[in-house]
């Protein structure tokens, strides 16, 4: 399989590297009842792992030759790879059969404990499926996801940071966010650029704040990130408009505790949903 040369126009880079493998692995240390989605499983370095230890795995590739090659390599009946566009599936039905096929395999076993997610995201992607595995977080424990070293800053650090933005946000508020390890460019085929690195995210049983609306939450969060070297104030009264806000915004900081100088990347969760509460008024 990894003769099969990387489509660039897909931001294909293979992991050649089985100690970076070995340790996504421990990392997740799937059990005989998780079910594990691998996104993007390229030429099957971790799906050969995933499906000794795993109970169920289901190999979502976008690219044919990489698919039909995992299927002629890897026979087993713990394992099933979908030749698809993973933002284009319809996951509620993939994720029922998955749990079908899982119960058919191990009849004795009560209930599928866990379905989770395992990844290595193209670059130029990884921010919509992210958002797109979000939407599915009420089917799924956790996700162990490799990413451009950037986006992986950008989606683990803390209130105060240049990296701190939207995504922080709303992969914080849904879950557990942890930076697992950094991976060298040499553990790929073809050699990106950059740097990666491996994240964990833990799905929250509740999300991290108490918001009336999650929709308008999010898009006040995205309004106060839309020019960082603004300050809030200016960021907010540039989508005033749209946002629609119940009352002055001046107001509304103050009642936050939020001095209108600041910048939107010095606010932690828990301020933004202060700042929620009192500009739509649902206190």
């Amino acid at each position: 399989m990894t003769t099969i040369k990387a489509k660039k126009s897909l931001g294909q880079n293979f992991l050649n590297d089985e100690s970076v493998a070995r340790r996504i692995i421990d990392l997740v240390s799937p059990s005989r009842d998780d079910i594990l989605i691998e996104v993007g499983p390229g030429t099957g370095v971790l799906t050969r792992k995933l499906v000794d230890r795993s109970g169920f795995v289901l190999a979502v590739e976008i690219d044919p030759r990489l698919a039909d090659s995992l299927r002629s390599s890897l026979k087993r009946q713990n394992l099933s790879v979908i030749t698809a566009d993973a933002l284009k599936l319809n996951w509620q039905s993939v994720l029922e059969d998955a749990k079908e096929k899982l119960r058919s395999l191990y009849p004795d076993q009560p209930s599928v404990k866990r379905v989770r997610i395992v990844a290595n995201l193209p670059y130029y992607i990884s921010t919509p499926i992210i958002e797109m595995f979000l939407s599915l977080r009420d089917h799924l424990f956790d996700m162990t996801l490799m990413l451009q070293k950037e986006v992986a800053e950008r989606i683990t650090t803390d209130p105060g940071t240049k990296e701190y933005g939207y995504l922080s946000v709303l992969v914080q508020y849904y879950c557990v966010a942890s930076l697992m390890f950094e991976v060298p460019p040499s553990a790929f085929t073809p050699e990106p650029k950059v740097r990666s690195a491996v994240i964990r995210l833990k799905i929250r049983e509740q999300p991290a704040i108490q918001v009336e609306n999650e929709r308008r939450f999010f898009a006040l969060v995205r309004a106060a990130f839309s020019q960082r070297r603004k300050t809030i104030l200016n960021n907010l009264k540039a989508g005033a408009a749209a946002l629609k806000f119940s009352r002055p915004i001046e107001t509304a900081l103050e009642a936050s505790g939020i001095t209108p100088q600041r910048r939107a990347e010095t606010l932690s969760l828990a301020e933004f949903a202060s700042l929620d509460r009192e500009l739509f008024c649902y206190t």
